[in-house]
């Protein structure tokens, strides 16, 4: 076990200190309701949240007003329930900052979904290593009486798991540092809570920029927890059977709340039309769809929706292009400098499978070979706008050798092959510019897989595995050290 997993327990308590005291305070503002996590039927994991009140004409309540001798509206007290007054400025820019805190609640409700299944297994790892240092003790004390074979073994396994010692002792000057950001968010709350019985005591301006970078430190917080490293990858979900052997099937990450369609695209060449269906309900139990024609043919299985827009390998070619939805037009082209096409470095499986768009937290990607670095794979960072290159990394792992590969958190994950037993088994991570040869388990349910991408926002692995659309859950570790909260 390497020590980069042992310091997973730093993470994981932190993040749930996190997450639990943000669930039962900040929804304690008033006005405030709590979030509501469904999960979808069929299998497929539904992350939307919402928090709203239970009736929008409930906000706000005046007991008594009147109207001075210039019909002005004045108000004495504020309680939750709609009136005349509703127009105040003040009161509008109240409601706005309740919104705000409102908004962070619902994302630290999204966390705390996130995060309790891989804190349940860092309890479970605690409680290991505390029963393996039992063992190694009275093993060490009665050691004339063991055979040394066992004692070797065991001594071996204590040593491998005490980094993690050290590596919980920083979890305790971080818990301090989130008791600080709890009592801080405290505080936030009963000001806001005798703002709201008396309007004006408090300088708004002064409250606002409390409340803004208040704002500001969950975001940059919510940031460093929604990324990690790869540590397991779940069974597969089937969602539908439908379409050839090979094709491509995705969400856009960057859909508003609410925005559930599905894209899929069925073939890797001599084909141009894009479905779109309303929800991933919709796309599970009907064949409802519209049909988007693209100017060119596509080549591959490595398109990816982003932001409202397809961006594809133009068949026989390194063109790249982006299609907006919302237009139906070309909103970009560019040429991939050096990037093979035309079956010159596709993946083992073939099928034109030479250039791979793809999606993760930091933006969109472009995985590749060329000529210049011997057919290895290529790693570009693209601008989303532009499709310029933003910048490369060159690795030593042949493409053609590779099965299928995803982005997750600036890391591309490389498997072994497409057919029967596959596993992750190669890492590069562009943001220390390094690889690392690993062993993830990774079930090939129908024996073919043409098409693996991640989606941020779901937190999963999206699959067209022979003619299946399939779903994976993906386990991520995190750390956090004090001085980056």
């Amino acid at each position: 076990m390497s020590v980069p997993l042992l310091k997973i327990g730093v993470v994981l308590s932190t993040m749930a200190m996190i997450t639990n005291w943000m669930s039962q305070t900040l929804p304690s503002l008033v006005g405030l309701n709590t979030t509501k996590l469904t999960a979808a039927q069929g299998g497929y994991p539904d992350r939307s949240t919402g928090v709203l009140p239970a009736n929008p004409e409930e906000s706000w309540q005046v007991y008594s007003s009147a109207q001075d001798s210039e019909g002005r509206c004045v108000c004495t007290v504020v309680a939750p329930q709609q009136s005349m007054c509703s127009r105040d400025a003040r009161t509008k820019q109240l409601r706005q900052l309740l919104e705000k805190v409102q908004n962070m609640t619902q994302s630290i409700q999204v966390l705390d979904q996130r995060t309790q299944r891989d804190l349940q297994y860092v309890e479970k790892m605690e409680v290991q290593l505390r029963g393996l240092e039992t063992k190694f003790r009275q093993v060490e004390e009665n050691h004339k009486q063991n055979i040394a074979k066992q004692y070797k073994a065991i001594k071996a396994k204590m040593e491998e798991l005490r980094p993690l010692i050290p590596v919980l002792e920083e979890y305790k000057a971080d818990a301090k540092l989130v008791l600080q950001f709890k009592e801080e968010v405290q505080n936030l709350t009963s000001v806001l809570s005798e703002l709201q019985e008396e309007m004006g005591a408090y300088d708004y301006e002064e409250l606002h920029n409390r409340v803004s970078n208040l704002e500001e430190r969950l975001r940059a917080c919510m940031q460093k927890l929604a990324c990690g490293k790869l540590t397991g990858i779940s069974d597969p979900i089937t969602i539908k059977t439908s379409g050839s052997r090979f094709g491509s099937w995705m969400t856009d990450p960057l859909a508003p709340e609410g925005d559930t369609r599905v894209w899929y695209m069925d073939g890797y060449h001599n084909n141009r039309f894009v479905r779109e269906y309303k929800s991933m309900q919709d796309f599970m139990t009907s064949d409802n769809f519209t049909s988007h024609r693209l100017p060119h043919p596509w080549s591959g299985t490595g398109q990816v929706v982003y932001n409202g827009s397809i961006y594809f390998n133009k068949f026989q070619s390194h063109v790249i292009i982006k299609f907006d939805f919302r237009t139906s037009s070309i909103s970009k082209s560019r040429q991939l400098d050096y990037a093979g096409f035309n079956n010159a470095y596709h993946y083992a499986w073939g099928g034109h499978s030479d250039i791979d768009l793809m999606a993760d937290e930091g933006g969109l990607w472009a995985v590749y070979a060329t000529n210049q670095n011997a057919g290895n794979i290529v790693i570009s960072k693209l601008n989303p706008n532009t499709l310029q290159i933003i910048k490369s990394w060159t690795t030593n792992h042949p493409k053609r050798s590779a099965g299928e590969s995803f982005m997750i958190c600036g890391t591309l994950y490389v498997t072994n092959g497409y057919s029967g037993g596959t596993k992750v088994y190669y890492a590069y991570s562009t943001n220390s510019s390094t690889y690392e040869y690993i062993d993830i388990a990774f079930q090939n349910k129908y024996s073919h897989i043409s098409m693996l991408d991640y989606n941020p926002r779901d937190r999963a692995l999206y699959a067209w595995n022979n003619g299946h659309q399939v779903l994976y859950n993906v386990t991520l570790f995190h750390v956090i050290r004090s001085e980056e909260l």
